[in-house]
C-alpha cells in the first residue's frame, strides 16, 4: 500500500499555508511520507497514494490556481483518495443557510472529483488582506481576527489516514 501522501494548497494571505504544515505535521507523525507543496509547484501525481487538497476561499469560491490545479490533474486525481479543505472567514454559522453558503464554495470542483471527505475551516483575516479586499482607508481600520480552531484542524487531520483508507505504521512504545 502506498503511504505517500500529498498535501497542496493554494493561499492568498498564509492562513492556508499554515492549515496545511500542520496537516502534514499530523500526517508524518503518524509514519506516512508527506511531500507539502503549493499548487503551482506540483508538476505531476505519480507515486502518490492520496492527495489532500486546500484553498482559501475569495468571492465565494477557491482560488483560480486551486481550481485550474483540480483542472489540470483530475484524472490523476480521480484515481487516488482525495480530501478537501476550504479556508473561509464568512459563513461561520451552524444554520442551515451557512452550510449551503460554505458547501458552494466548491462548486467549482465538486463536478470534476470524488473526494471522501470536505472540510471547512475558519481562516485568518488580517490587515493585509483587508487592503486587497476593500479601500485601503477602510482597510486601516479593520481588527486582525484570527478564527481558526487548531483543535478541530489537528483532529481532522489525525483521522485523514483513515478516512483517506490508508494503513498507518504502528506507534513505537
Amino acid at each position: 500500500m502506498n503511504t505517500r501522501v500529498l498535501v497542496t494548497y493554494a493561499t492568498r494571505f498564509g492562513s492556508t499555508s499554515d492549515i496545511s504544515d500542520t496537516i502534514a505535521e499530523r500526517l508524518r507523525a503518524q509514519g506516512l511520507d508527506v511531500e507539502l507543496l503549493p499548487v503551482q509547484d506540483v508538476t505531476a501525481l505519480n507515486g502518490f497514494g492520496a492527495v489532500v487538497i486546500g484553498s482559501a476561499v475569495q468571492y465565494g469560491t477557491w482560488l483560480p490556481e486551486a481550481v485550474e490545479f483540480v483542472t489540470a490533474h483530475q484524472d490523476a486525481l480521480n484515481r487516488v483518495p482525495v480530501a478537501l479543505f476550504s479556508v473561509h472567514i464568512q459563513n461561520q454559522g451552524k444554520d442551515a443557510a451557512s452550510a449551503r453558503q460554505r458547501h458552494a464554495y466548491l462548486d467549482a470542483v465538486k463536478p470534476m472529483l470524488q473526494p471522501v471527505d470536505a472540510v471547512f475551516f475558519a481562516g485568518r483575516f488580517n490587515r493585509k488582506g483587508a487592503r486587497e479586499l476593500m479601500p485601503k482607508w477602510l482597510a486601516r481600520f479593520m481588527p486582525p481576527v484570527d478564527s481558526r480552531n487548531w483543535k478541530r484542524i489537528r483532529a481532522w487531520a489525525d483521522g485523514l489516514p483513515t478516512t483517506l483508507g490508508l494503513r498507518v505504521a504502528d506507534p513505537v512504545g
